[in-house]
């Protein structure tokens, strides 16, 4: 059986190499580029990327890669920075339009007494809603979050997390999917999810 090919878009993220290693583990073809054909005509494409929103967007549009992910067809998941990328805009350097694909801003996560920003670390998820990307993580399962600003809870939110308040940890408009944890780091529950999105989702 072929194994189906994902597009991990090089968005200039450090973590590259572990989601890289981790779809290699569940059986993907995943091949890093910037070439939006082959992003183009890639089964599956992943938007990793770790640091700000607005050197995120920057590196698209050098790439000519905005106009590219806002007009996929096939399933698209961004983890991490590549999540809050999805959406409307980010709050992070005073504001940055991001693809609009995901309705909302991104903002600062507000420290709380006992709770430090970032929030880093392992952390439940909560699921409101079933998703083919999450099925198999029940409430209560673990994963690994890094992150300063968080994403709101809309009508899109397929899961969300708890720290210094509520923050979608999952995220879902049509084919257009977002972790907020990094499945890389997430031990077995990011490798279920992974698999997910590499089998089971559909556009």
């Amino acid at each position: 059986m072929r194994r189906p090919t994902i597009a991990l878009v090089d968005s200039g993220g450090t973590n590259i190499a572990s989601v890289r290693y981790a779809l290699d583990r569940v059986g993907a073809d995943a091949r890093l580029t910037d070439d939006p054909d082959v992003i183009r005509a890639a089964d599956r494409v992943i938007l990793p990327g770790v640091g700000a929103a607005a050197a995120g967007m920057r590196r698209l549009h050098a790439a000519g890669l905005v106009e590219v992910l806002r007009d996929l067809e096939q399933p698209l998941l961004g983890v991490c920075l590549g999540m809050q990328l999805l959406f409307d805009r980010s709050a992070e350097d005073g504001g940055t339009t991001c693809l609009g694909l995901l309705a909302g801003e991104v903002v600062a996560i507000t420290p709380r007494p006992g709770q430090r920003v970032p929030h880093m670390g392992w952390n439940e998820l909560t699921s409101l809603r079933e998703d083919p990307l999450t099925s198999g993580l029940a409430d209560g399962t673990r994963a690994y979050f890094v992150h300063s600003y968080g994403a709101p809870v809309t009508g899109d939110t397929v899961m969300t997390t708890d720290h210094c308040g509520t923050w979608s940890a999952v995220v879902r408009s049509g084919n257009h999917w977002g972790a907020q944890f990094h499945p890389e780091r997430s031990a077995t529950a990011g490798l279920r999810l992974l698999t997910n999105f590499v089998l089971e989702v559909s556009p």
